[in-house]
């Protein structure tokens, strides 16, 4: 499976305990192709973002096979998985969580200097030059609109180079204007760096420029159709 960046495996995933308990993912199964763009739709509640989180090792499912980058994630430890997402997955949210007493350029070279990188604010500076950030580098999020702040983000997420892009609804909180140019700069870069991406939203038109779109309902992957709609999920 040399050329399978993501595998999912009968992936099950209760949140909760007693009568709390929510069967959130029943079932998953997908593969992800190296260097596709896959769009998740689905209503509130379906299960998307959670998969999502279960990609990223920030929630681990109950049971079945969770392997990102050739790497299975069962069995890694807390700091294992960190120093995993590290090197191989950047995360983009709809509400951006940067830091608000860090500048933009900080809040970018963050992730750089965990993984020990040189010339890490070098770096920074470079990756918001490439999003149109250049002249606003100390700028804290405070004073930059929401498309700036999601640009921030995406610097962020790319600074380290990874092979995957996760993005869960990444222009959700923003204006159709400016979601559709975060949403450009989001697909260019992913192009020109050939990454394969996840991406979560409830806009089908934002879906439909991925290679292909899966429709996620009730827990479970109901069909998946587009470009590269023959991977094997």
């Amino acid at each position: 499976m040399a050329d399978t960046a993501i595998r999912l495996r009968n992936v099950q995933l209760t949140l909760g305990a007693g009568h709390g308990a929510v069967h959130v993912l029943k079932g998953m199964d997908l593969s992800v192709a190296r260097g596709e763009s896959v769009g998740i739709l689905g209503p509130s509640g379906s299960g998307k973002s959670t998969l999502l989180m279960v990609l990223a090792g920030l929630e681990r499912a109950d049971s079945g096979l969770v392997e990102v980058a050739g790497q299975s994630l069962e069995g890694l430890s807390e700091d294992q998985l960190a120093a995993f997402r590290g090197r191989n997955i950047g995360i983009v949210f709809q509400s951006f969580h940067l830091i608000p007493n860090m500048t933009a350029l900080e809040n970018v070279a963050v992730p750089l200097e965990l993984a020990g990188h040189a010339d890490a604010f070098g770096r920074a500076a470079r990756e918001l030059a490439a999003v149109g950030l250049k002249d606003r580098v100390n700028h804290y999020p405070g004073a930059l609109s929401g498309g700036e702040q999601q640009r921030v983000a995406l610097a962020r997420a790319l600074a380290p180079e990874p092979a995957i892009l996760i993005a869960d609804e990444p222009t959700g909180n923003l204006d159709s204007d400016t979601g559709a140019r975060v949403a450009d700069l989001l697909f260019d870069e992913v192009r020109r760096r050939h990454m394969t991406m996840v991406l979560v939203t409830h806009d089908s038109s934002l879906a439909a420029r991925c290679a292909r779109q899966v429709s996620v309902r009730d827990g479970r992957i109901l069909e998946s159709a587009g470009l590269d709609a023959g991977v094997p999920a």
